[in-house]
């Protein structure tokens, strides 16, 4: 099959399962508690608090506008009943970007050196796994991350400098994780300049890194304060200064205090966000330690209503399949050499980023903070299947069992109706409780 093809091929199933099911429930389901109120907030213009950067909220809210979306429910409690179809406009475009996904590995998968049978497989692997779905259906910004950070690295591979720093710009703007998209690729040149030292091509590369995501980075924060420009529920975090920015604050019309301007806004609220990250110490029933990811050994329930359950719980043969994967891959790279060991070390550097930021946090994580190391496993395990001599077999079987998993899991991730017995049937571990 040609390339085009197998993206078609990809592309529908990836569809079907995104989009089936689509909008149910209709209630409000984990964190929409949260992001649905801040984008809501660009709707009142009142000033909200939050501790990602605004892009993903922004995205969201510009597409509702265009729907003429109005911001008439509260998203006060998970369960809650929307009282019309408006939510469906909100969960859009994660659908669209979950959905997108696959075809992204699959071409970044070619253009890093894999077989089109490898990389079809891949991008299968993405669209087959429950937790990837069940993030990308909901009100969330995971799945932006995702889609902007990744296809980052695929156009770094096509040595496309200007789209690799747009992407990775729009990543880090999503969630500051996203800048781990953007240190893969210059810890790869900061490598080849050593070895090359070409300082023709140092400059242009260095604007493509730094000042194109920083200047997006920056544009986006400045979107997020033009819109929000009335006093909300965020004041408290924010100093006199800039609560005199804000109109109806307490500090307005207060002579005697300086507004802050735009560039001491960015600062200021960039430091509050790092401060308030570093300084989370609530515990949650659901939180897991990075080191336990790989096993996905505490999901997390999102929404429970009788007999129906959303739970992020991963396709359990993609991850353990993955987490094998990794550990062969560690070792191998013992003896491999060559490109293949070169591949495996860009692999798994972006596995090990991706978790760095995870490393000594004290506050609480969860398993959906694994997502973007998760996929750089599955394109390893990709890779090692290709280089097999029965991967002619191999990869059938695995997409075959895959598939088979993903639908025997699937009521837990569009959530469908489940008899206590068959509940029961699906929890396979103790900690999946």
């Amino acid at each position: 099959m040609s390339n085009k093809q197998l993206i078609l091929a990809l592309l529908i199933v990836s569809a079907i399962i995104h989009f089936a099911y689509f909008g149910h429930p209709s209630e409000t389901v984990f964190d929409e508690v949260h992001f649905g109120k801040f984008v809501t907030g660009y709707y009142t213009h009142e000033y909200f608090f939050d501790i990602h950067p605004p892009l993903g909220k922004l995205i969201v809210a510009g597409f509702a506008k265009i729907f003429n979306f109005e911001p008439e429910y509260a998203f006060a409690n998970i369960g809650e009943k929307y009282p019309d179809k408006q939510y469906l406009i909100l969960r859009f475009l994660p659908s669209l970007a979950g959905m997108l996904l696959p075809i992204v590995i699959f071409l970044l998968a070619l253009q890093i050196g894999f077989g089109k049978t490898a990389s079809f497989f891949a991008g299968m692997l993405v669209s087959m796994d429950n937790a990837l779905l069940v993030q990308s259906r909901f009100i969330l910004m995971d799945a932006f991350l995702l889609l902007f950070g990744f296809s980052a690295l695929l156009m770094y591979f096509k040595r496309k400098y200007v789209w690799m720093a747009v992407f990775g710009g729009l990543a880090a703007s999503v969630k500051w994780t996203g800048l781990t998209f953007l240190a893969l690729p210059l810890i790869l040149e900061s490598i080849y300049f050593y070895t090359d030292r070409d300082w023709r091509t140092l400059i242009p590369k260095m604007t493509a890194f730094l000042f194109i995501p920083a200047a997006i980075y920056f544009s986006v924060f400045a979107i997020h304060f033009s819109l929000l420009n009335k006093s909300g529920a965020g004041d408290a975090f924010m100093s006199l200064e800039f609560q005199k920015t804000l109109a109806g604050s307490a500090y307005e019309k207060n002579g005697e205090i300086k507004k802050s301007n735009l560039f001491q806004k960015f600062t200021e609220l960039n430091e509050e966000m790092y401060t308030s990250n570093a300084r989370l110490t609530a515990t949650h029933p659901y939180g897991s330690k990075w080191y336990t990811w790989p096993f996905m050994s505490r999901p997390i329930f999102y929404w429970v209503n009788g007999d129906q359950r959303i739970y992020f719980l991963g396709n359990p043969i993609i991850w353990w399949s993955t987490t094998a994967a990794l550990m062969y891959a560690l070792i191998s790279m013992i003896w491999s050499a060559g490109q293949s060991r070169k591949i495996l070390i860009i692999l798994l550097g972006g596995v090990g980023l991706n978790l760095l930021p995870f490393i000594g946090i004290p506050r609480v994580m969860f398993l959906y903070h694994y997502l973007s190391a998760f996929i750089f496993a599955i394109l390893i395990l990709a890779y090692l299947i290709d280089q097999s001599q029965h991967k002619k077999l191999i990869a059938p079987v695995l997409i075959f069992a895959s598939a088979v998993s993903f639908i025997y899991f699937s009521p837990l991730s569009y959530g469908l109706n489940l008899s206590p017995r068959e509940y029961n049937a699906r929890v396979w571990l103790p900690s999946w409780r």
